[in-house]
Protein backbone atom coordinates (compact mmCIF):
# COMPACT_ATOMS: atom_id res chain seq x y z
CA UNK A 1 0.00 0.00 0.00
CA UNK A 2 1.24 3.30 -0.99
CA UNK A 3 0.94 6.45 1.05
CA UNK A 4 -1.24 10.12 -0.43
CA UNK A 5 -0.32 13.05 1.14
CA UNK A 6 -3.30 15.46 0.86
CA UNK A 7 -3.43 19.37 0.89
CA UNK A 8 -0.01 19.97 2.22
CA UNK A 9 1.86 22.87 2.08
CA UNK A 10 4.81 22.02 0.51
CA UNK A 11 8.61 23.68 1.15
CA UNK A 12 10.66 22.93 -1.32
CA UNK A 13 13.36 24.90 -3.80
CA UNK A 14 12.92 28.65 -2.55
CA UNK A 15 8.82 28.21 -3.30
CA UNK A 16 5.94 27.18 -0.94
CA UNK A 17 2.58 25.80 -2.96
CA UNK A 18 -0.28 23.79 -2.29
CA UNK A 19 0.26 20.02 -3.67
CA UNK A 20 -0.70 16.58 -2.80
CA UNK A 21 2.38 14.44 -2.74
CA UNK A 22 1.96 10.22 -3.75
CA UNK A 23 4.70 8.01 -2.26
CA UNK A 24 4.79 4.68 -3.66
CA UNK A 25 7.66 2.66 -2.21
CA UNK A 26 10.53 4.24 -1.17
CA UNK A 27 9.89 7.00 -3.93
CA UNK A 28 8.06 10.27 -4.36
CA UNK A 29 5.89 9.05 -7.20
CA UNK A 30 3.73 12.33 -7.80
CA UNK A 31 3.27 16.01 -7.09
CA UNK A 32 -0.01 17.45 -8.23
CA UNK A 33 -2.44 20.03 -6.95
CA UNK A 34 -4.76 17.12 -6.54
CA UNK A 35 -4.18 13.36 -6.77
CA UNK A 36 -7.11 10.70 -6.30
CA UNK A 37 -5.73 6.94 -5.66
CA UNK A 38 -7.55 3.96 -4.73
CA UNK A 39 -6.00 1.32 -1.46
CA UNK A 40 -3.72 4.00 -0.31
CA UNK A 41 -3.11 5.34 3.07
CA UNK A 42 -3.97 8.97 3.10
CA UNK A 43 -2.81 11.80 5.81
CA UNK A 44 -4.44 14.83 5.44
CA UNK A 45 -2.05 17.69 6.34
CA UNK A 46 -5.20 20.04 6.82
CA UNK A 47 -2.74 23.08 5.38
CA UNK A 48 0.34 22.29 7.33
CA UNK A 49 3.46 22.60 5.94
CA UNK A 50 5.32 19.61 4.04
CA UNK A 51 9.45 20.25 4.32
CA UNK A 52 11.72 17.79 2.83
CA UNK A 53 13.49 15.58 5.75
CA UNK A 54 16.64 17.54 7.10
CA UNK A 55 20.04 16.26 6.28
CA UNK A 56 22.39 16.43 9.52
CA UNK A 57 26.16 16.24 8.21
CA UNK A 58 27.59 15.99 11.83
CA UNK A 59 26.73 13.93 14.76
CA UNK A 60 28.28 12.41 17.50
CA UNK A 61 25.52 9.28 18.53
CA UNK A 62 28.87 7.44 20.51
CA UNK A 63 28.43 3.95 19.34
CA UNK A 64 30.62 2.14 19.44
CA UNK A 65 32.72 2.16 23.00
CA UNK A 66 30.49 5.38 24.45
CA UNK A 67 27.34 4.20 24.69
CA UNK A 68 26.47 5.08 28.02
CA UNK A 69 25.96 8.62 26.38
CA UNK A 70 23.97 7.01 23.80
CA UNK A 71 23.74 4.82 20.63
CA UNK A 72 23.10 5.07 16.44
CA UNK A 73 19.80 3.36 17.48
CA UNK A 74 18.61 5.78 20.83
CA UNK A 75 20.07 8.91 18.86
CA UNK A 76 18.15 8.17 15.49
CA UNK A 77 15.17 7.72 17.42
CA UNK A 78 15.77 11.11 18.50
CA UNK A 79 16.59 12.57 15.12
CA UNK A 80 13.38 11.31 13.40
CA UNK A 81 11.80 12.79 16.51
CA UNK A 82 12.87 16.21 15.11
CA UNK A 83 12.66 15.46 11.48
CA UNK A 84 15.94 14.39 10.30
CA UNK A 85 16.12 11.53 8.17
CA UNK A 86 19.21 11.19 7.07
CA UNK A 87 22.96 11.62 9.13
CA UNK A 88 26.33 11.53 8.65
CA UNK A 89 28.01 10.45 12.04
CA UNK A 90 31.51 11.78 13.14
CA UNK A 91 34.66 8.92 13.63
CA UNK A 92 35.41 9.64 17.22
CA UNK A 93 34.16 6.90 19.21
CA UNK A 94 35.95 3.86 21.23
CA UNK A 95 37.90 2.78 19.00
CA UNK A 96 38.09 5.76 16.72
CA UNK A 97 37.03 4.47 13.65
CA UNK A 98 40.93 4.73 11.88
CA UNK A 99 40.64 1.55 9.79
CA UNK A 100 38.68 0.55 6.85
CA UNK A 101 37.69 -2.66 9.35
CA UNK A 102 36.37 -0.49 12.17
CA UNK A 103 34.48 1.85 9.47
CA UNK A 104 32.41 -1.07 7.80
CA UNK A 105 31.46 -2.41 11.93
CA UNK A 106 30.18 1.18 11.81
CA UNK A 107 28.07 0.56 9.01
CA UNK A 108 26.93 -2.87 10.42
CA UNK A 109 25.63 -1.10 13.27
CA UNK A 110 23.62 1.54 11.06
CA UNK A 111 22.48 -1.34 9.16
CA UNK A 112 20.98 -3.47 12.06
CA UNK A 113 19.53 -0.07 14.58
CA UNK A 114 18.76 2.74 12.92
CA UNK A 115 15.73 4.20 12.27
CA UNK A 116 17.36 7.31 10.02
CA UNK A 117 19.05 7.33 6.66
CA UNK A 118 23.27 7.06 7.52
CA UNK A 119 26.40 6.94 6.74
CA UNK A 120 30.13 7.61 8.52
CA UNK A 121 33.14 9.57 8.37
CA UNK A 122 36.30 8.11 7.92
CA UNK A 123 38.74 9.29 10.77
CA UNK A 124 42.15 10.70 10.31
CA UNK A 125 45.39 10.50 12.27
CA UNK A 126 48.45 11.23 12.55
CA UNK A 127 49.61 7.60 11.42
CA UNK A 128 46.65 6.06 9.43
CA UNK A 129 47.38 7.56 5.84
CA UNK A 130 47.30 3.81 4.26
CA UNK A 131 43.73 3.21 5.57
CA UNK A 132 42.28 6.62 5.12
CA UNK A 133 43.57 6.82 1.13
CA UNK A 134 41.39 3.06 0.78
CA UNK A 135 38.27 5.30 1.65
CA UNK A 136 35.37 4.76 -1.02
CA UNK A 137 33.61 7.79 -1.16
CA UNK A 138 30.48 6.30 -2.71
CA UNK A 139 30.05 5.17 -0.05
CA UNK A 140 31.09 7.83 3.42
CA UNK A 141 30.44 11.40 2.93
CA UNK A 142 34.22 12.13 3.77
CA UNK A 143 36.99 12.25 5.57
CA UNK A 144 37.45 13.65 9.27
CA UNK A 145 39.71 15.90 10.64
CA UNK A 146 40.22 17.26 14.50
CA UNK A 147 42.78 20.42 13.61
CA UNK A 148 42.53 21.11 17.26
CA UNK A 149 41.78 18.62 20.20
CA UNK A 150 39.69 15.46 20.35
CA UNK A 151 38.68 12.38 21.82
CA UNK A 152 40.66 9.45 21.87
CA UNK A 153 43.81 9.87 19.30
CA UNK A 154 42.55 11.57 16.75
CA UNK A 155 44.10 14.91 16.76
CA UNK A 156 46.48 15.38 13.35
CA UNK A 157 48.57 18.18 15.17
CA UNK A 158 51.71 16.76 11.95
CA UNK A 159 51.90 19.50 9.07
CA UNK A 160 53.11 16.86 6.84
CA UNK A 161 50.32 14.20 7.21
CA UNK A 162 47.75 16.99 6.75
CA UNK A 163 49.69 18.05 3.67
CA UNK A 164 49.62 14.51 2.13
CA UNK A 165 45.83 14.04 2.99
CA UNK A 166 44.66 17.46 1.55
CA UNK A 167 47.18 16.49 -1.65
CA UNK A 168 46.22 12.93 -2.39
CA UNK A 169 42.39 12.28 -0.96
CA UNK A 170 39.75 12.18 -3.51
CA UNK A 171 36.94 13.23 -1.73
CA UNK A 172 35.68 15.67 1.14
CA UNK A 173 38.01 16.43 3.81
CA UNK A 174 35.70 17.61 6.67
CA UNK A 175 37.75 19.21 9.40
CA UNK A 176 37.32 20.35 13.50
CA UNK A 177 39.20 23.92 13.43
CA UNK A 178 40.21 25.07 16.71
CA UNK A 179 44.55 25.53 16.97
CA UNK A 180 45.80 23.08 19.52
CA UNK A 181 48.56 25.51 20.69
CA UNK A 182 47.12 28.39 21.66
CA UNK A 183 43.90 26.51 23.44
CA UNK A 184 47.09 24.79 25.71
CA UNK A 185 48.44 28.59 26.06
CA UNK A 186 44.67 29.71 27.45
CA UNK A 187 44.06 26.78 29.38
CA UNK A 188 47.43 27.31 31.34
CA UNK A 189 46.82 30.79 31.54
CA UNK A 190 43.54 30.14 33.25
CA UNK A 191 44.66 27.27 35.66
CA UNK A 192 47.54 30.19 36.78
CA UNK A 193 43.88 32.32 37.39
CA UNK A 194 41.53 30.04 38.49
CA UNK A 195 43.19 26.77 39.61
CA UNK A 196 40.94 23.82 38.62
CA UNK A 197 37.65 25.51 39.12
CA UNK A 198 38.01 27.74 35.91
CA UNK A 199 34.38 29.61 35.47
CA UNK A 200 32.42 28.29 32.43
CA UNK A 201 32.49 31.80 31.21
CA UNK A 202 35.64 31.73 30.22
CA UNK A 203 35.37 28.59 27.57
CA UNK A 204 35.08 31.16 25.06
CA UNK A 205 37.92 32.77 26.34
CA UNK A 206 40.12 29.51 26.35
CA UNK A 207 38.88 28.12 22.85
CA UNK A 208 39.17 31.42 21.32
CA UNK A 209 38.69 33.35 18.39
CA UNK A 210 42.70 33.23 17.62
CA UNK A 211 42.60 29.85 18.06
CA UNK A 212 39.75 29.25 15.61
CA UNK A 213 40.48 31.29 12.52
CA UNK A 214 44.36 30.17 13.31
CA UNK A 215 43.16 26.62 12.07
CA UNK A 216 40.36 27.03 9.61
CA UNK A 217 42.60 29.99 7.71
CA UNK A 218 45.16 26.78 7.51
CA UNK A 219 43.09 24.26 6.69
CA UNK A 220 41.56 26.69 3.98
CA UNK A 221 45.21 28.12 2.81
CA UNK A 222 46.18 23.80 2.22
CA UNK A 223 42.88 23.42 0.24
CA UNK A 224 43.59 26.05 -1.99
CA UNK A 225 46.94 24.96 -2.12
CA UNK A 226 45.90 20.98 -3.65
CA UNK A 227 42.42 22.38 -5.09
CA UNK A 228 40.79 20.05 -2.49
CA UNK A 229 37.17 19.61 -1.56
CA UNK A 230 37.13 21.04 2.16
CA UNK A 231 33.79 21.61 4.44
CA UNK A 232 34.71 23.57 7.14
CA UNK A 233 32.81 22.50 10.14
CA UNK A 234 30.84 24.61 13.05
CA UNK A 235 32.12 28.14 12.30
CA UNK A 236 31.81 30.24 15.28
CA UNK A 237 33.20 33.70 14.50
CA UNK A 238 33.06 36.73 12.53
CA UNK A 239 36.79 36.53 11.44
CA UNK A 240 36.38 32.95 9.84
CA UNK A 241 33.89 34.64 7.43
CA UNK A 242 36.60 36.03 5.60
CA UNK A 243 37.70 32.93 4.89
CA UNK A 244 34.59 31.81 2.26
CA UNK A 245 33.09 32.52 -1.27
CA UNK A 246 29.76 33.41 -1.87
CA UNK A 247 30.34 34.26 -5.13
CA UNK A 248 29.76 30.87 -6.34
CA UNK A 249 26.37 28.33 -6.40
CA UNK A 250 27.16 25.39 -4.13
CA UNK A 251 27.50 22.90 -6.18
CA UNK A 252 30.63 24.74 -7.89
CA UNK A 253 32.10 25.76 -4.35
CA UNK A 254 35.06 23.70 -3.67
CA UNK A 255 35.47 25.17 -0.34
CA UNK A 256 32.44 24.96 1.90
CA UNK A 257 31.32 25.95 5.45
CA UNK A 258 28.66 25.21 8.35
CA UNK A 259 27.01 27.25 11.29
CA UNK A 260 25.51 24.53 14.00
CA UNK A 261 22.04 25.68 15.77
CA UNK A 262 23.63 26.35 19.40
CA UNK A 263 26.19 28.97 17.91
CA UNK A 264 23.09 30.94 16.38
CA UNK A 265 20.85 30.37 19.78
CA UNK A 266 23.59 30.94 22.24
CA UNK A 267 26.06 33.71 23.13
CA UNK A 268 28.81 33.79 26.31
CA UNK A 269 25.55 36.05 27.91
CA UNK A 270 24.14 32.36 28.21
CA UNK A 271 26.92 30.96 30.56
CA UNK A 272 25.50 32.32 33.24
CA UNK A 273 22.22 30.59 33.06
CA UNK A 274 23.00 27.66 31.04
CA UNK A 275 26.48 26.81 32.95
CA UNK A 276 28.63 23.74 31.46
CA UNK A 277 25.16 22.66 29.34
CA UNK A 278 26.33 24.92 27.16
CA UNK A 279 29.59 23.86 26.85
CA UNK A 280 30.76 23.15 23.33
CA UNK A 281 33.90 23.04 21.43
CA UNK A 282 33.89 25.50 19.76
CA UNK A 283 32.60 27.77 22.24
CA UNK A 284 29.82 29.68 21.47
CA UNK A 285 31.13 33.81 21.47
CA UNK A 286 29.50 36.76 21.20
CA UNK A 287 26.71 38.55 20.23
CA UNK A 288 28.83 40.11 17.49
CA UNK A 289 29.93 36.59 16.55
CA UNK A 290 26.13 35.36 16.69
CA UNK A 291 24.82 38.89 14.58
CA UNK A 292 27.63 37.71 12.01
CA UNK A 293 26.75 34.20 11.80
CA UNK A 294 23.05 34.92 11.16
CA UNK A 295 24.56 37.56 8.46
CA UNK A 296 26.82 35.07 6.79
CA UNK A 297 24.40 32.31 6.74
CA UNK A 298 21.95 34.24 4.73
CA UNK A 299 24.21 35.92 2.27
CA UNK A 300 25.87 32.14 1.90
CA UNK A 301 29.15 32.65 3.36
CA UNK A 302 28.06 29.36 5.49
CA UNK A 303 26.43 26.58 3.33
CA UNK A 304 24.96 24.75 6.17
CA UNK A 305 23.31 24.43 9.59
CA UNK A 306 23.83 21.02 11.48
CA UNK A 307 23.34 20.50 14.86
CA UNK A 308 27.26 18.46 15.76
CA UNK A 309 24.62 16.53 18.36
CA UNK A 310 26.75 14.95 20.99
CA UNK A 311 25.44 13.57 24.43
CA UNK A 312 26.85 13.04 27.51
CA UNK A 313 25.29 12.16 30.88
CA UNK A 314 23.84 15.12 33.04
CA UNK A 315 26.84 13.57 36.08
CA UNK A 316 29.72 14.29 33.37
CA UNK A 317 28.50 17.81 32.49
CA UNK A 318 28.28 18.34 35.94
CA UNK A 319 31.93 18.37 36.59
CA UNK A 320 34.70 21.19 37.27
CA UNK A 321 35.40 22.97 33.90
CA UNK A 322 38.41 20.62 33.20
CA UNK A 323 36.69 17.59 33.70
CA UNK A 324 33.68 18.61 32.13
CA UNK A 325 33.05 17.20 28.51
CA UNK A 326 32.44 19.21 25.71
CA UNK A 327 29.37 19.15 23.78
CA UNK A 328 25.33 18.51 23.65
CA UNK A 329 22.41 16.85 22.56
CA UNK A 330 20.66 18.50 19.88
CA UNK A 331 18.91 16.32 17.06
CA UNK A 332 15.46 16.28 18.48
CA UNK A 333 15.12 19.78 18.41
CA UNK A 334 17.34 21.45 16.00
CA UNK A 335 14.44 22.06 13.38
CA UNK A 336 11.40 23.11 15.73
CA UNK A 337 14.21 25.53 17.30
CA UNK A 338 15.21 27.01 13.47
CA UNK A 339 11.89 27.12 12.38
CA UNK A 340 11.54 29.16 15.87
CA UNK A 341 13.71 31.47 14.47
CA UNK A 342 11.69 32.46 11.42
CA UNK A 343 9.04 34.39 14.00
CA UNK A 344 11.37 37.07 15.12
CA UNK A 345 12.55 37.13 11.06
CA UNK A 346 16.00 35.95 11.58
CA UNK A 347 15.13 33.80 8.60
CA UNK A 348 12.53 32.30 6.58
CA UNK A 349 10.76 28.64 6.40
CA UNK A 350 12.32 28.49 2.98
CA UNK A 351 15.63 29.44 3.35
CA UNK A 352 15.89 26.74 6.49
CA UNK A 353 14.83 24.43 4.00
CA UNK A 354 17.21 25.21 2.05
CA UNK A 355 19.98 25.36 4.64
CA UNK A 356 19.19 22.26 6.61
CA UNK A 357 18.09 19.60 3.57
CA UNK A 358 18.58 20.98 -0.11
CA UNK A 359 22.40 22.38 0.99
CA UNK A 360 23.65 19.26 2.78
CA UNK A 361 22.38 17.11 -0.37
CA UNK A 362 24.02 19.26 -2.76
CA UNK A 363 27.53 20.00 -1.15
CA UNK A 364 27.98 16.15 -0.30
CA UNK A 365 26.47 15.36 -3.45
CA UNK A 366 23.99 13.02 -2.19
CA UNK A 367 21.90 10.85 -4.54
CA UNK A 368 18.33 11.20 -4.67
CA UNK A 369 17.66 13.43 -1.18
CA UNK A 370 17.26 15.97 0.33
CA UNK A 371 14.39 17.93 -1.94
CA UNK A 372 10.83 17.02 -2.79
CA UNK A 373 10.66 15.58 -6.11
CA UNK A 374 9.47 13.07 -8.23
CA UNK A 375 11.82 10.30 -8.11
CA UNK A 376 13.83 11.14 -4.82
CA UNK A 377 13.35 9.19 -2.21
CA UNK A 378 10.31 10.09 0.27
CA UNK A 379 12.35 11.36 3.53
CA UNK A 380 9.21 14.03 4.62
CA UNK A 381 8.28 16.02 7.46
CA UNK A 382 5.17 17.18 8.09
CA UNK A 383 5.28 20.37 10.50
CA UNK A 384 2.06 22.15 12.36
CA UNK A 385 2.65 25.67 13.00
CA UNK A 386 1.17 27.83 15.83
CA UNK A 387 0.90 25.21 18.43
CA UNK A 388 2.49 25.90 21.32
CA UNK A 389 4.86 23.36 23.28
CA UNK A 390 7.77 23.03 25.51
CA UNK A 391 11.13 21.04 25.89
CA UNK A 392 11.03 18.98 28.65
CA UNK A 393 12.36 16.10 30.54
CA UNK A 394 8.99 14.39 29.83
CA UNK A 395 9.16 14.22 26.15
CA UNK A 396 13.35 14.13 25.32
CA UNK A 397 14.33 11.06 23.67
CA UNK A 398 17.80 11.08 24.11
CA UNK A 399 19.97 8.64 25.96
CA UNK A 400 21.34 11.09 28.08
CA UNK A 401 17.71 12.65 29.36
CA UNK A 402 18.47 16.33 28.89
CA UNK A 403 18.75 19.18 26.54
CA UNK A 404 20.03 22.39 26.34
CA UNK A 405 16.89 23.62 25.11
CA UNK A 406 14.88 22.38 28.63
CA UNK A 407 12.07 25.47 29.17
CA UNK A 408 11.66 26.78 25.82
CA UNK A 409 8.93 27.32 24.53
CA UNK A 410 8.67 25.90 20.39
CA UNK A 411 5.60 27.23 18.09
CA UNK A 412 6.32 24.51 15.50
CA UNK A 413 5.20 21.10 16.01
CA UNK A 414 6.85 18.00 14.08
CA UNK A 415 3.70 15.67 13.45
CA UNK A 416 4.98 12.99 11.30
CA UNK A 417 8.37 11.89 9.81
CA UNK A 418 8.34 9.63 6.67
CA UNK A 419 11.79 7.82 5.81
CA UNK A 420 12.20 6.21 2.58
CA UNK A 421 7.96 5.88 2.47
CA UNK A 422 7.53 4.54 5.82
CA UNK A 423 5.71 6.91 8.84
CA UNK A 424 8.48 6.36 11.20
CA UNK A 425 6.92 9.32 13.78
CA UNK A 426 3.80 10.16 14.59
CA UNK A 427 2.45 12.43 17.28
CA UNK A 428 4.92 12.23 19.64
CA UNK A 429 5.55 8.50 19.16
CA UNK A 430 8.02 6.24 17.41
CA UNK A 431 5.34 4.06 15.56
CA UNK A 432 7.81 2.22 12.89
CA UNK A 433 11.17 1.21 13.80
CA UNK A 434 12.02 0.18 10.27
CA UNK A 435 15.50 0.69 9.34
CA UNK A 436 16.95 3.45 7.25
CA UNK A 437 19.09 3.00 4.51
CA UNK A 438 22.50 3.46 3.62
CA UNK A 439 23.47 7.13 1.34
CA UNK A 440 24.89 6.89 -1.62
CA UNK A 441 27.03 9.70 -2.47
CA UNK A 442 27.95 11.05 -6.65
CA UNK A 443 31.70 11.34 -5.75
Amino acid sequence: MGLLLKNARKVNEGTIECVDVLIESDRINKIAPSISVKNHEIIDLHGAYLLPGVIDDQVHFREPGLTHKGTIYSESRAAVAGGITSFMEMPNTKPSVLTQDLLEDKFNIGRRDSIANFSFFMGVSNDNINDVLKTDFSKVPGLKIFMGSSTGNMLVDNFQVLNNIFSNADGLIAVHCEDEATIRYNMQKAKEKYGDNVPIYEHHNIRSHDACFKSSSLAVELAKKHNSRLHVLHISTEKELELFNNELALNEKKITSEVCIHHLSFTDKDYSKKGNFIKWNPAVKTEQDQDALWKGLLNNKLDIIATDHAPHTKEEKNNLYFSCPSGAPMVQHALPMMLQHTLNNKISIERVVEKMSHAPAICFKLKNRGFIREGYHADLVIVQPNTKWSIKKENILYSCGWSPLEGHSLDFNITHTIVNGNVVYKNGKIINEKNGQELAFDN
